[in-house]
C-alpha cells in the first residue's frame, strides 16, 4: 500500500434470506444477486442465510471471474448461511461458534440449529480482518427473551475482534446484527471494539431514509412487525476501524429502496448496504485501537452486565424447573418398576391397570425423563456461559473505574 496513496474499497453486504423451500422466490432472487455482482464489481462482498450449498455454489460459479476468491462457513446443524466473495486474497478463515444461540425447544425460530459465527481474513495490500456474521433474531422487542444471548454473542464478537485483529491494519465487520442502532448489544460492540458505523460516518448517503434496511416498502417483509416503525429499522451494518499506521473513511454508503436497482422485485427482505471506504496510510501509528476511552463505556457495560444478569437469574430457574421434572419423572419410573417387580414376584393379587396403559405410561415417564434430563443439561451449560460473561464483565468494568 505504500506504493499506493489511497485504496478504494467498495463493499457489499446483505441477508439473502435464502432458506431453501421456505423463502418465496429464492432462486429467482439468488439469480439476481449473482448478476448485479457480476456487473457492478464490488471488491468485498458478505452474504448471510445463503443456507443451501447449492446457492453457493452457483454464486461461485457465476461469480468466479470477478470474485476469483470466496469461502463458505460450515457449521450448525442446517449450516451457518455466511459466505464472502473476494476480489482479492482470503488468507485465512477463522470458524468461531458463539457460546449461546437460543433454545434448541424453540423450533419455530430455529436459531439454535445454525451454526452462526464471524470470520475471515484477507489481505488488500495490507491484511484487512474482513467478518461477516448475523447475531441472534430480535423477534419480540417488548418481550425479548433472547436479549442476554444476544449481549453474549455481542460480548463474545468485541472478543473476538480485540484478540484477532492485532495482526490486522484495518478491520471490516459486515452483518445483519439484529440490533437497533440504539441498542445496548450494538453501544456495547462498539464501545468495547473502537468500531465505526459506515452510515454515521459516511460523507454521502444514498437510500432509506435513516439508513433502514428493513422497511415497509418491500414485498418480502412482515408489515406487521413493522407498525411500531412506520419508515423501517436498521439491523443491517457495516463498521470499521483502522488498527495501526491507516486511517479509514467512508465516502459513501448505499442502500437499496424496497426493490433491487431496476428490477421489480427485492434482492430480499432486508435491503443490501453498499459502503465506500478509503484506506490510506498515515505517517504515525493511529495510537490506541480500543474504544476504552471513552468515558460512558462503563455505563454501557453495566447496563449490559445487568441484562446478562436478568437472563442468568431466569436460566437458573429453567433449570431449577427441568431438574425437578426430571426427578419426578425418575420417581415415576421407579414407582412403576417397583409395581412391576411386585406382580412377577407373585405379591400382588392382580395388576393394577391394563397391560397397555400401564407400558405407556412407562413409555410417558421415560420421554420425560430424557426430555427434561436434557433441558437440565442445556440450561446447566447456559448458565454457566452467562456466569462467565457477567464475570468478564466485571472485570472489565472494575479495570475501567480504576482508570483515572
Amino acid at each position: 500500500m505504500e506504493g499506493e496513496p489511497t485504496l478504494r474499497l467498495r463493499i457489499f453486504d446483505l441477508n439473502c434470506w435464502a432458506i431453501r423451500y421456505l423463502s418465496r422466490r429464492r432462486q429467482e432472487r439468488v439469480r439476481l444477486i449473482g448478476d448485479t455482482l457480476h456487473q457492478e464489481g464490488f471488491d468485498l462482498v458478505l452474504l448471510q442465510e445463503v443456507w443451501s450449498e447449492q446457492d453457493y455454489s452457483d454464486l461461485k460459479v457465476k461469480l468466479a471471474a470477478c470474485y476469483p476468491f470466496s469461502h463458505y462457513f460450515r457449521s450448525g446443524v442446517i449450516g451457518s448461511g455466511l459466505c464472502v466473495f473476494s476480489r482479492f486474497p482470503i488468507l485465512d478463515t477463522l470458524l468461531y461458534q458463539y457460546s449461546l444461540n437460543g433454545y434448541p425447544y424453540m423450533l419455530q425460530h430455529g436459531d439454535w440449529f445454525c451454526g452462526k459465527e464471524p470470520g475471515s481474513r484477507a489481505a488488500v495490500s495490507a491484511p484487512l480482518l474482513s467478518l461477516s456474521l448475523q447475531l441472534h433474531a430480535e423477534y419480540c422487542r417488548d418481550k425479548d427473551a433472547y436479549l442476554p444471548h444476544r449481549l453474549v454473542q455481542a460480548w463474545e464478537l468485541a472478543q473476538f475482534i480485540r484478540h484477532t485483529s492485532k495482526a490486522a491494519d484495518v478491520v471490516l465487520l459486515g452483518g445483519d446484527l439484529n440490533m437497533h442502532p440504539e441498542d445496548v448489544g450494538i453501544r456495547l460492540l462498539r464501545g468495547w471494539t473502537g468500531l465505526r458505523d459506515a452510515f454515521a460516518e459516511a460523507t454521502h448517503f444514498e437510500g432509506c431514509k435513516n439508513g433502514c434496511t428493513l422497511v415497509p416498502d418491500n414485498c418480502f417483509t412482515d408489515k406487521s412487525e413493522l407498525l411500531p416503525f412506520p419508515l423501517g429499522i436498521r439491523i443491517d451494518y457495516i463498521l470499521y476501524k483502522a488498527i495501526s499506521s491507516f486511517t479509514v473513511k467512508c465516502e459513501e454508503l448505499k442502500t437499496t429502496t424496497g426493490r433491487a436497482p431496476g428490477m421489480a422485485i427485492p434482492f430480499s427482505d432486508h435491503e443490501a448496504v453498499m459502503a465506500t471506504l478509503h484506506i490510506q496510510r498515515q505517517g504515525k501509528p493511529a495510537g490506541a485501537t480500543l474504544g476504552t476511552a471513552d468515558p460512558a463505556l462503563a455505563d454501557v457495560v453495566t447496563e449490559a452486565r445487568t441484562e446478562v444478569g436478568a437472563g442468568l437469574r431466569a436460566a437458573r430457574r429453567q433449570r431449577y424447573s427441568s431438574g425437578r421434572m426430571a426427578v419426578l419423572a425418575l420417581l415415576l419410573l421407579l414407582l412403576q418398576a417397583t409395581a412391576a417387580l411386585a406382580t412377577l414376584a407373585g405379591l400382588g393379587t392382580q395388576q393394577p391397570f391394563p397391560k397397555l396403559s400401564f407400558c405407556l405410561l412407562a413409555f410417558l415417564a421415560l420421554g420425560a425423563l430424557v426430555i427434561a434430563a436434557g433441558l437440565h443439561l442445556f440450561h446447566t451449560m447456559e448458565v454457566k456461559m452467562l456466569q462467565g460473561t457477567e464475570d468478564q464483565m466485571w472485570m472489565v468494568l472494575r479495570a475501567l473505574q480504576e482508570r483515572p
